[in-house]
């Protein structure tokens, strides 16, 4: 290459023989400078082969690589010859490496029908089956071990943990239960007040905050509000390979990491969804003597007649099975998560939507279960 005038600008001439194009490039070829284009160069003619002359060029740089893929691309698409014999080897090099960057992969082909649709779906879902169950089974056995040696339990990581998501919840439980009692009392009192039957809308909160709501509405602002924070960390914490330096020192991460928070939220969710029943009550007594002018006094003695005991350990019950599985939610999907902030984000995202549906799914099977039992 020769050293050219400054204002010598880039130029393309094309001369049809026949069905071939003699495409002469000439002058500077600069990304600062403007150039022709083959689309402007190639418009009214039909060319079937393309030959490429660049003998009078003068200063170049990827510009010219972009104009001759740009030749390149069109006589692929047409179906025309392209002939680069003439370019400089090097050119030829850096074209066909630019050439190869831009081959994308054939298309899958996604119309499957629907059974191996079906397949597929089956397969995804066994393998998530067993994930669980596998750690489902090393959280068991890191249970055994609690029990049978109670002093290598990190008793202080699992009180920070109790702190963290029983007494610093008890702001966002007191508002929800609350709430939730002054909708079902009002919901109620439109209806029963009807039929004269004001005061048995201390029944109906009483029962249903008791039984249901309760600990269910507290299973969820903690599935929402400790089971991401527990993806989170964790999933952070792998992000930064420190659950692979404790298994490089023999320490279990489920034992480590995991059991504190699970016997965490094994003991403060039923007193969270205790102290959600009483706020539960507390809300539908004001509606109570709000709207139905019916007595504070009134209206616990007729929620104590039909509130027995069953009916309280019957909540708690369901409130520490919701606790354990925020838990274990939590705490798999932030070991499973990918090594990227990303990563991490799905991670709490899937452990809230994967408690949330358990949750749903095992207050259905104790209703179930304790119909069948008469509690």
């Amino acid at each position: 290459m020769s050293e050219p005038s400054t204002d010598n600008q880039a130029r393309v001439s094309l001369v049809m023989d026949g069905d071939l194009a003699l495409v002469t490039l000439a002058g500077t070829w600069r990304v600062t400078e403007s150039r022709p284009t083959w689309g402007s160069v190639v418009h009214g003619h039909e060319p079937r082969r393309v030959r490429l002359d660049v003998s009078k060029l003068e200063k170049w740089d990827s510009s010219l690589l972009l104009f001759l893929f740009d030749v390149q691309q069109w006589c692929r698409v047409v179906g025309a010859y392209c002939d680069l014999s003439q370019l400089p080897e090097k050119v030829r090099e850096m074209l066909g490496q630019l050439s190869r960057s831009h081959e994308t992969s054939v298309p899958f082909d996604r119309s499957e029908n629907f059974f191996v649709t079906v397949g597929h779906a089956t397969l995804d879902a066994f393998h998530k089956g067993r994930e669980i169950s596998s750690f489902v089974g090393e959280c068991a056995i890191s249970l055994v071990n609690l029990i049978k040696r109670p002093k290598k339990f990190r008793w202080g990581d699992c009180l920070e943990q109790m702190q963290q998501c029983g007494a610093m919840a008890l702001p966002i439980v007191s508002l929800i239960s609350v709430l939730v009692g002054l909708t079902l009392a009002y919901t109620g009192a439109l209806i029963l007040r009807q039929y004269g039957g004001d005061i048995y809308v201390a029944d109906l909160v009483g029962i249903t905050m008791v039984r249901e709501m309760g600990a269910l509405m507290t299973a969820i602002v903690l599935a929402g509000r400790t089971g991401a924070a527990f993806a989170a960390h964790l999933g952070n914490m792998k992000a930064n390979e420190e659950i692979d330096a404790l298994t490089t020192l023999g320490i279990s991460p489920v034992d480590f990491l995991v059991m504190p928070r699970l016997v965490a939220l094994f003991l403060m969710m039923p007193l969270l969804a205790l102290y959600a029943n009483c706020l539960g009550i507390i809300g539908g007594m004001i509606i109570a003597l709000g709207i139905l002018d019916i007595p504070p006094a009134a209206y616990w003695v007729e929620m104590l007649t039909i509130v027995d005991m069953s009916d309280v350990m019957s909540g708690l019950i369901k409130a520490a099975t919701f606790g354990v599985i925020v838990g274990v939610a939590g705490c798999l999907r932030g070991l499973q998560a990918e090594r990227s902030a990303m990563g991490v984000g799905l991670a709490a995202t899937s452990a809230v939507v994967t408690a949330i549906l358990f949750i749903i799914v095992a207050d259905a099977t104790y209703a179930v279960l304790f119909d069948i039992l008469g509690i």
